[in-house]
């Protein structure tokens, strides 16, 4: 369908790393840092949803993925400047992945945008 390289790279990025906001919340709540009894491992569930979206390269999906991930920028700058210790590093990882997938989902719909009206051209 959509074999431009900056599409499949910027898809690899989103996949990638939303997979890392995956792995990094349950590692961080069930494991490294847990606070509680670990049911802040549950704040993945919604992460786990637009996967199979990105994976079939469904341009709704990279959309409100891009919306969504907002709400996890925002736990990790508040969670880097509150906690202390490795509770902070790992806010500071899931700023970056937060980041990372924010700007791969917007320029994956741009340059889909872009390709779609050459092609139709």
């Amino acid at each position: 369908m959509f074999r431009c390289n900056a599409v499949d790279g910027t898809r690899a990025v989103a996949v990638a790393s939303l997979l890392g906001l995956i792995v990094l919340g349950l590692l961080w709540e069930l494991w490294l840092a847990p606070t509680g009894r670990g049911m802040l491992a549950f704040k993945v569930l919604p992460l786990a949803l637009p996967l199979a979206g990105l994976l079939k390269r469904r341009l709704y999906t990279y959309r409100w993925v891009s919306l969504l991930v907002w709400l996890y920028f925002i736990e990790g700058v508040v969670r880097a400047s509150g906690d202390r210790g490795l509770s902070a590093w790992l806010a500071g990882i899931e700023i970056v992945l937060c980041l990372l997938l924010f700007a791969a989902c917007a320029l994956h719909v741009r340059w889909r945008f872009k390709h779609a009206a050459a092609a139709a051209a």
